[in-house]
């Protein structure tokens, strides 16, 4: 009976809210991380400038295509470096509630069926919770309009107010950034032209996936036919690949990503085109020609000669836009001469074993390309590499600067933020959490000596060493692991070697060992060696 009296009080205080919610484990002691996401990575709000409505732009499904249309599509100004929106009352806004993590944390909150391909940091931030990081003390995001260039000065202004913010905010600790795709692009730029300001306020930089040389041939792809921000069936909730087409040919952001032409490729990237020609016969022959990384310009300038978009019953053109190609030679600068500064450490992760687009093919032997204006409507061929799905392994690594380690993660590129070894590598680089000293970012696994005995005795003229020694294997998550038997089942295996003379008067040894492999429990394996030397004393 005192039982379920105790049992009604219970349930009335949690009625009453008397009993208050466990609060989540904070670490007062780590140092903050701020968040810089990739292309198409923040929330897009717009602002009318006319009477102050705020409307989400990007990422959002009713009226997806028409808002992206009136509210996004731009033009590129060479005098000041813009893409300015179309509507000249509009302006674009990234949003800063929860301390800039809500712009790169779910890109549609709205969305429920098919919500996976528009989380963006959100598994991360939810891991980080766990470890002890605190929005808004600790943990905090810098979303940005990632229509701009990388070097865009408004976009380096906030990002310089922003970690002068974070800095205080965290009562003057130094911050460690993680930036993921082009976010490594734009913070290796503030770097290059804020030097002094990244040594003031950062501790480490751990760049994910960035496109340190280009992403080939997904850009070139993207000049011709666009791009989606995600794949299979989920893509009936975005905007249309040509909606996105003609936003990107007025993107510096873009252009910025081309392939960098004076990096030695091991696979030079190449645009390839099925043509017919004339030959010296007279007679039509099929020829395949091939464009270097610099030497496709003018195929980018034939094929989008009569690429136009209608704004409001106006015709607007949107060829390749050279004045953003000029913009973007003085990026590459910034980016070649960029410097980690004293007292700062670089981290590099990147992603493999995935097919990733390196050159691009159009037509065939059997279907040539006969008007390059036709470019927009062919299916593009890839030539793929080692990398993410994205960006090229080659590209990610080469990201020329001095880094304390380059990882390579087995992962697709967006979702590699979703990643347990990405994780645990994150935990282990921020020391969040018990420190282990014996974790090995690259080979994901640590072994712990948990138990070693040796004693060495003499007897009838024998000398005996006796050894016991036990490890538990901290290894990847349980579900990836091959052997499922070994789960399940204790492992025995023995070993036994001998070494001795051909004759009685030499010396003789013996050794026999057990090893013994428990089932894993909760991502650890714990292993046991028993073994016994024999020799003669000498």
């Amino acid at each position: 009976m005192a039982m379920l009296l105790e049992d009604i009080v219970q349930s009335v205080e949690i009625w009453l809210k008397l009993i208050k919610k466990p609060q989540p484990y904070v670490d007062p002691n780590l140092d903050p991380v701020l968040l810089v996401p990739g292309i198409a990575g923040s929330i897009l709000n717009a602002v009318d400038d006319q009477n102050g409505k705020e409307e989400r732009v990007w990422v959002r499904i009713l009226g997806a295509d028409y808002k992206f249309r009136t509210k996004l599509w731009s033009r590129f100004d060479p005098s000041t470096g813009k893409s300015e929106s179309l509507d000249p009352n509009t302006t674009i806004r990234v949003p800063e509630e929860r301390y800039g993590l809500g712009a790169i944390d779910v890109l549609d909150p709205d969305m429920i069926v098919g919500r996976d391909c528009v989380c963006y940091f959100h598994d991360m931030i939810v891991e980080m919770l766990k470890w002890g990081f605190q929005e808004g003390k600790t943990l905090f995001g810098f979303g940005y309009d990632f229509r701009q260039s990388n070097r865009l000065q408004e976009t380096m202004d906030r990002l310089a107010a922003k970690l002068e913010s974070v800095y205080e905010a965290s009562g003057g600790k130094k911050i460690n950034v993680i930036s993921h795709s082009m976010g490594g692009l734009l913070v290796k730029c503030f770097m290059g032209l804020h030097s002094d300001i990244f040594q003031k306020y950062v501790k480490n930089w751990i760049a994910i996936a960035a496109p340190f040389r280009g992403a080939p041939g997904y850009i070139a792809s993207t000049f011709l036919n666009g791009m989606s921000f995600v794949d299979g069936w989920e893509q009936n909730f975005f905007i249309s690949k040509w909606s996105m087409h003609q936003l990107l040919i007025e993107c510096p952001s873009i252009y910025e990503l081309m392939a960098c032409p004076h990096f030695h490729w091991q696979h030079i990237p190449l645009l390839e085109i099925w043509r017919e020609k004339e030959g010296c016969d007279g007679y039509p022959r099929t020829i395949l020609e091939s464009y270097r990384p610099g030497n496709c310009i003018d195929i980018f300038k034939e094929a989008l000669s009569g690429n136009t978009v209608d704004y409001n019953g106006e015709m607007i053109p949107l060829p390749f836009n050279l004045e953003i190609l000029k913009w973007v030679k003085e990026t590459q600068k910034v980016l070649s001469y960029a410097k980690v500064p004293s007292g700062v450490k670089f981290y590099n992760i990147y992603g493999i074993n995935l097919e990733t687009p390196h050159s691009v093919c159009y037509g065939s032997e059997e279907t040539p390309v006969t008007n390059i204006q036709d470019l927009r409507f062919f299916q593009p061929k890839y030539i793929c590499v080692d990398g993410d799905g994205t960006v090229p392994a080659e590209s990610a690594k080469a990201d020329g600067l001095h880094a304390e380690a380059r990882v390579a993660v087995p992962g697709e590129h967006r979702g590699i933020l979703c990643e347990p070894h990405v994780f645990r590598i994150l935990k282990h680089w921020l020391r969040a959490g018990e420190p282990d000293p014996f974790y090995n970012p690259i080979n994901d696994y640590v072994i712990l000596p948990t138990a070693f005995e040796m004693e060495s005795h003499h007897e009838k003229g024998l000398q005996v060493t006796s050894l016991k020694e036990e490890w538990e294997i901290v290894t990847k998550d349980q579900d990836d692991l091959d052997d499922t038997v070994s789960r399940r089942k204790q492992l025995v295996s023995s070993i036994s070697v001998s070494q001795g003379g051909s004759n009685k008067h030499s010396l003789r040894s013996e050794a026999h060992a057990t090893v013994i492999v428990h089932p894993q429990n909760e991502g650890k394996q714990h292993v046991e060696l028993n073994a016994i030397s024999v020799s003669v004393d000498a």
